[in-house]
């Protein structure tokens, strides 16, 4: 995929689907996820007054409290798909009122900040579910000011690797759309506008006691999205040939528990002050202008 396409193996109308009806929770490996980019954060020197929290509900509750903690007195921007998620996101990450605790906490908004005034952005595991994300990338950028950071996660070409065999082998339509290698992730940064990218990849294995288990949380954790997908639902004769394939193919460890991969991609990136073409005569706006300057600030 080149930095100015959309994934071509990826429906947007199941996308919207799913984001109207995924659990209002996040998954344990997000928030494990969110735990392991935080990690990351010490290496960050930037102290935010504002931060986004973008798809909180999913991307990691006990990783905003934390964040929330991190970073003091700093405003928090928290971004959700439709008024029902929005309205559940505030009313598990808002102190109430009458606790005590509640009356020294940071400013909590459930709406998008101004544009250009946020210090970071904070993605956990959304990107890969973008059905547009050279625009969701935009809208990042948008959001932050000059030389504030974007911190993201997502998954990566070999999550379910073993899942994926198992239907090829049984000649069955693709088990999920394709996902993003994490270079081509940094090349849509830089197209994007963002500057110095920084990517890495870890991959983590779960182990499921059955295959039941095993498909339980691969329906917490998303939908097949890919537009070649079974068209229709599957009974429970398939369901039960499934879980056989799963028991019989998948790698299992001493103990006989079946193994799964998770191919976990990190990104931390930088917004570049805006460029300006050099010619005979050059207009720069001001809002360009006041941009650039605020970015050759020290500190700003």
């Amino acid at each position: 995929m080149t930095p100015t396409e959309r994934p071509p193996t990826l429906d947007p109308i199941a996308v919207a689907r799913w984001e109207r009806t995924a659990p209002l929770a996040s998954p344990w490996l997000h928030e494990e996820v969110a735990r392991r980019m935080m990690d990351r954060l010490q290496w960050i020197k930037l102290q935010p007054r504002s931060w986004v929290h973008w798809g909180a509900l999913r991307g990691g509750l006990l990783a905003h409290a934390q964040l929330a903690k991190t970073y003091p007195g700093a405003t928090a921007f928290v971004l959700e798909t439709g008024e029902g998620r929005t309205q559940e996101a505030l009313r598990k990450i808002k102190t109430p009122w009458w606790k005590p605790r509640g009356w020294l906490a940071a400013p909590l908004r459930v709406e998008a900040p101004p544009p250009g005034s946020a210090d970071m952005l904070w993605a956990n595991m959304a990107l890969h579910e973008s059905a547009d994300p050279q625009a969701l990338l935009a809208q990042w950028h948008q959001a932050l000011k000059v030389n504030g950071f974007l911190m993201f996660s997502c998954l990566g070409p070999d999550t379910a690797k073993e899942l994926r065999e198992v239907y090829a082998q049984l000649g069955w339509p693709p088990a999920g759309h394709e996902l993003t290698d994490m270079h081509d992730w940094g090349d849509m940064l830089v197209q994007t506008g963002f500057a110095e990218p920084v990517m890495d990849m870890e991959r983590i294995t779960l182990t499921y006691a059955t295959p039941a288990r095993l498909l339980e949380d691969l329906a917490e954790l998303g939908r097949n999205f890919h537009p070649a997908r079974f068209p229709a639902l599957r009974g429970r004769a398939w369901k039960a040939r499934l879980e056989e394939a799963l028991a019989r193919k998948l790698v299992k460890g001493e103990d006989g528990r079946l193994s799964l991969t998770f191919e976990v991609i990190y990104g931390h990136a930088l917004k570049a002050p805006p460029k300006v073409k050099v010619s005979a005569l050059s207009a720069v706006s001001v809002a360009d202008m006041r941009s650039m300057l605020q970015g050759a600030r020290p500190g700003a």
